[in-house]
């Protein structure tokens, strides 16, 4: 199985509980539409500190391909496309389970 991890922090630290609300729920929203998408979590941070990242996901698939067709599917790219706007920067990490 592979984790796939991202870390994601607003620009507008006015509105990052807003606008992690409705990133949350396109994420989540993923999980009905992408066969490869075993299971994701999607969490927000409590945390205030200016450094802390505003939403962590956790994904898990079978495999790299099965995270590579997640990647590329429409409904992830729709997702992304909105991230490109609002997002400051992120952090990812893949691993091996």
């Amino acid at each position: 199985m592979l984790r796939h991890i991202v870390m994601v922090q607003f620009k507008d630290r006015t509105t990052k509980d807003q606008e992690a609300i409705k990133l949350k729920k396109m994420l989540e929203d993923l999980t009905d539409e992408i066969p490869s998408l075993y299971t994701m979590e999607v969490g927000l941070n409590i945390n205030t500190k200016p450094s802390a990242f505003d939403l962590v996901l956790t994904a898990d698939f079978e495999n790299e391909t099965g995270l590579n067709a997640y990647r590329v599917h429409p409904k992830h790219v729709k997702v992304l496309d909105y991230l490109k706007v609002v997002v400051e920067k992120t952090a990812v990490v893949d691993y091996i389970v």
